[in-house]
């Protein structure tokens, strides 16, 4: 039913719902690994089939490239996300270990950002001075409120192997599309291959449209015309080799 009366809250705004929220803020989720892993296993797989079908060649080289490509790429792509976020653990690590550092040896100047930082957000006076007295008492929030504000990093810690084992497993499930009707040996295989994996372009942009302002319409047009180009230059490029060989 529409309502035109006050929007409807996106959550809770109890104690007992605010304090629940504010603890899982801290632990990141993996919305961007799985779209990542989802829309490359999703081109890379159809591009194979699409330069494969467009050079003319068998569906069983379809299958065996493509095959290769969920593993070898999938991998691949797994390996990079988790060496990736590795790193920019290890530099929240590093960048924690200078400041408790620099909080030993420099702690007025430590305090002196503190006061900086909160009177660029709107505090001033002896609400300010309050506050940095405050967070300066407790070392954990006032390094967490330098890595933030100091040197822009996320609150979020990123966790390396569950970001790359959901990254390989969006890449296996959306890869295998474009494959399917191949497998299974349906007749016009790669009519059916065009059809399942645009619908599966489609149906990534809209689920991602839930984290984003964007009608999930649009997002899934957008995700689908970024796949559809993709396959389209692989089968071009693949026309070209028809009959060579």
């Amino acid at each position: 039913m529409l309502s035109f009366g006050r929007p409807p809250a996106d959550h809770g705004h109890g104690r007992a719902e605010i304090a629940q929220r504010l603890a899982r803020a801290g632990h990141g989720g993996h919305l961007k690994d799985a779209i990542y892993g989802a829309m490359d296993g999703a081109v890379t797989t159809f591009a194979i089939v699409a330069g494969v079908q467009g050079a003319g060649l068998s569906p069983k080289i379809i299958l065996a490239l493509g095959a290769a490509n969920l593993l070898a790429d999938g991998f691949s792509m797994a390996a990079g996300n988790y060496s990736g976020t590795k790193a920019e653990r290890d530099d929240a690590a590093r960048l924690r270990a200078v400041e408790e550092r620099h909080i030993d040896l420099y702690p007025e100047g430590e305090r002196e950002e503190i006061r900086q930082i909160l009177a660029a957000k709107g505090l001033g006076g002896s609400v300010l001075e309050r506050a940095v007295t405050a967070i300066s008492r407790n070392r954990r929030a006032w390094v967490e409120l330098m890595l933030v504000d100091e040197y822009g990093l996320s609150p979020k810690t990123p966790a390396p192997l569950p970001a790359a084992l959901v990254t390989f497993a969006a890449f296996l499930v959306a890869g295998l599309v474009p494959l399917a009707p191949f497998a299974l040996g349906f007749d016009a295989a790669f009519g059916l291959s065009v059809a399942m994996t645009a619908a599966a372009f489609f149906a990534i942009g809209a689920l991602k449209s839930r984290w984003s302002l964007a009608p999930w319409w649009r997002s899934g047009a957008e995700t689908l015309a970024i796949g559809g180009t993709a396959a389209a230059i692989a089968y071009l490029v693949g026309s070209l080799f028809r009959g060579i060989g």
